[in-house]
C-alpha cells in the first residue's frame, strides 16, 4: 500500500477493538517516527507518555468528556510540551547535537545565544504555544506512521488539560499536554464512521497555484 492509499484507508476511529493489541515493534516504529518529525531549530520541545495501564486509561477517559477511545485502545501515546523554553534545556540539546555530529564544543555557540535571546524576550505563554505547534508536527508523523503499517489511531484535543496533567504529574517536570493520540485496531462491526466517505475541500479551492 502506497502512502496516499494509506491515507485514505485510515480514518478518526471511534470505536476501537478491545480484544486486539498492537505489538511492540508496531508501537516503536509510531514513536520513533514522531521522534524523528522536524520541529523548529531542532529542539525537540516536547515528550511523548506512552500509556497501557487500563487503569489509568479509564481515568483518562473521565477527563475525556467521557469518549471511550482512550479506555478501548491498544496503547495511548500523550504528548507533553515544554512549558516554556530555558537556557538548560536548549543547552542540553545542542550538547547533544554536539556529542552525535562529533564537531567543537563551540560549533554552536552563536547560534544557542541567539535562541536563548529570542525566548527570553517572549512570555511563557507565548513559548508554550511555539513548542505546541512542534508537537502537532510530530503527531503528524506518528499517524502517517500508523497508517502506513495499518494500525488505527485518532487524535484528541478534547480532554482537560489540567486535569490530565495534574494526573500524571506533568507540572512538576515542566510539562503541559496538548495531545492525546489513541493507537489500536478499528472494530469493524461497531464503528459507525469506519463507512462513512472520507470528505476534503477539493483540489480547486484548497490549492492556490502562484506562477
Amino acid at each position: 500500500m502506497n502512502l496516499i492509499d494509506a491515507l485514505n484507508w485510515r480514518y478518526a476511529t471511534k470505536v476501537f477493538d478491545k480484544t486486539r493489541k498492537l505489538t511492540n515493534e508496531e508501537v516503536n516504529s509510531i514513536i520513533e517516527a514522531a521522534r524523528l518529525a522536524p520541529t523548529s531549530s531542532g529542539l525537540q520541545p516536547f515528550e511523548i507518555l506512552l500509556i497501557t495501564n487500563q487503569e489509568l486509561k479509564n481515568k483518562i477517559t473521565e477527563i475525556s468528556y467521557n469518549q471511550q477511545m482512550p479506555s478501548d485502545c491498544s496503547h495511548l501515546l500523550v504528548f507533553a510540551v515544554w512549558d516554556t523554553y530555558t537556557d538548560e534545556r536548549i543547552e542540553h540539546i545542542y550538547d547533544i547535537t554536539t556529542n552525535e555530529r562529533d564537531v567543537t564544543p563551540d560549533k554552536y555557540s552563536a547560534y544557542k545565544q541567539r535562541l536563548k535571546t529570542i525566548f527570553a524576550s517572549r512570555t511563557a505563554d507565548q513559548n508554550f504555544a511555539h513548542a505546541s505547534h512542534q508537537a502537532y508536527i510530530a503527531l503528524g508523523f506518528a499517524m502517517v506512521q500508523a497508517a502506513a503499517i495499518k494500525v488505527d489511531t485518532v487524535p484528541m484535543e478534547g480532554f482537560s488539560p489540567e486535569e490530565l496533567d495534574k494526573l500524571l504529574q506533568l507540572r512538576e517536570k515542566g510539562l503541559k499536554s496538548v495531545l492525546l493520540l489513541p493507537l489500536g485496531y478499528r472494530d469493524e462491526a461497531n464503528d459507525w464512521l469506519m463507512t462513512m466517505k472520507k470528505v476534503r475541500h477539493p483540489m480547486s479551492e484548497f490549492l492556490t497555484i502562484i506562477d
